[in-house]
């Protein structure tokens, strides 16, 4: 297991990015979400891997570069925590109804995290929709349940971070990560 490896998860719309930009600010390794980034790709190319068109494409979009990230991370020191782990790729999937490919689960189980993962919440106060963000409401919620019983289903113990603002949600974080 790598423990150093860090997972923030959660709805979408509920302070990941926003918390992960303070962890970085203060000198911790972060890895950005892939989801974000491939939608921005795929919009500006015409592409169809998105949540809203190929989910299936989009998926292993998803899968490929958390991969690539969590294996460009062995080489840093000290904790390192991801916008989104690889269990994510397989909430996702379950989310959305799709079959989940034997290689996508089988990367969920072997590509291990901290056993402690961080979950943001849903927010009502927070959340709001972008370009890239279309979900509703229901769905951002829906979505942090798939994570949280996704990620107990592999084993990893969750640790809802409160709802607060992102400074006091860092030092939340920073305190757990000393414990």
């Amino acid at each position: 297991m790598s423990a150093p490896f860090f997972v923030l998860t959660g709805g979408p719309g509920a302070g990941k990015t926003s918390l992960i930009a303070e962890l970085a600010r203060r000198g911790f390794h972060t890895i950005p979400e892939s989801g974000r980034a491939i939608i921005r790709e795929e919009m500006q190319s015409d592409g169809d891997a998105l949540p809203w068109a190929d989910r299936a494409t989009y998926a292993e979009r998803m899968l490929e570069r958390d991969l690539h990230a969590y294996s460009a991370a062995q080489k840093l020191s000290g904790p390192v925590i991801f916008d989104r782990g690889i269990p994510d790729v397989l909430g996702y999937l379950k989310l959305c109804g799709l079959p989940v490919p034997p290689h996508i689960a089988a990367a969920a189980k072997a590509t291990r995290y901290n056993r402690r993962v961080f979950l943001a919440p849903y927010w009502d106060e927070i959340f709001t929709q972008d370009p890239e963000r279309k979900q509703s409401q229901s769905e951002a919620e829906a979505t942090c349940a798939v994570m949280f019983d996704t990620y107990i289903a592999l084993g990893y113990e969750i640790i809802e971070l409160p709802r607060t603002d992102i400074a006091r949600r860092a030092d939340f974080v920073c305190k757990q990560l000393a414990i």
